[in-house]
């Protein structure tokens, strides 16, 4: 096999991401919501919040669930409410045992800044919780100019990700929403995108994940979004 040629089945057919798409695109298999109910996560986020008395995090949910209304994951089959994600991802640190009031509110706020127009002072946290949202809004390294933001955020991509390398609370949040749009993005994404992502993620996510291992309290959570981070990267490059 030459490199970079695309390995065989056991059918001979090429391992593709056609093959699981009928004509027109289609897909084969019946696709089922990759996100858990919204509304469900929200009362298990908030119930868990009230339990532990998480100040920050039940005033971060009802405001990130205003600034986010109206708001889809980006989706070719299936509409997702845009609130899933912060949720999905409060859940994921609950989940991993990290029951941490700037955690879970920073994972709640982490696309507030950057996708609502909101800006850092309308946020119901401290100050912490505020670096930490700032760090991971590209918005805040953009300035005014002529190119696309397309092509000024691929200029300062170093530059935001060394920002975040320097908090480890922002390299947790950013490590678990990384790892939520992985596991979404062959819904969302085309080829192109998914293979570039990739290419980012082990370039400039990966390394925090070494950032969070460092924390005592973070450790195990590094572990794990290590193991999911990978499996998702390997599984997509051997389909791509």
């Amino acid at each position: 096999m030459t490199a970079g040629e695309r390995p065989e089945t056991a059918d001979n057919s090429r391992v593709s991401p056609d093959r699981l798409r009928g004509g027109g695109g289609t897909p084969r298999w019946e696709l089922k919501p990759h996100t858990f109910d919204t509304d469900r996560m929200y009362a298990c986020v908030k119930a868990r919040a009230e339990e532990a008395g998480l100040a920050q995090t039940l005033a971060a949910l009802p405001l990130m669930m205003e600034k986010h209304r109206g708001q889809l994951r980006a989706a070719r089959t299936l509409e997702t409410p845009y609130a899933a994600h912060p949720l999905t991802l409060a859940c994921h640190a609950l989940a991993m045992g990290i029951a941490d009031d700037d955690v879970v509110a920073a994972a709640l706020l982490h696309d507030v800044v950057e996708d609502t127009g909101t800006s850092p002072e309308e946020l119901p946290v401290g100050s912490r919780v505020r670096e930490a949202v700032c760090l991971l809004s590209y918005n805040t390294y953009l300035e005014s100019g002529g190119e696309s933001d397309r092509e000024r955020k691929k200029a300062i991509k170093p530059a935001y990700y060394a920002g975040i390398r320097k908090n480890p609370l922002a390299a947790l949040v950013k490590c678990m929403d990384r790892c939520n749009n992985l596991a979404c993005m062959a819904d969302g994404f085309s080829e192109e995108k998914m293979a570039s992502y990739v290419v980012e993620t082990e370039k400039y996510v990966l390394p925090l994940l070494d950032v969070i291992g460092d924390v005592p309290e973070y450790r195990e959570a590094a572990w794990l979004l290590r193991y999911q981070t990978v499996t998702l990267l390997e599984t997509f490059k051997r389909l791509l």
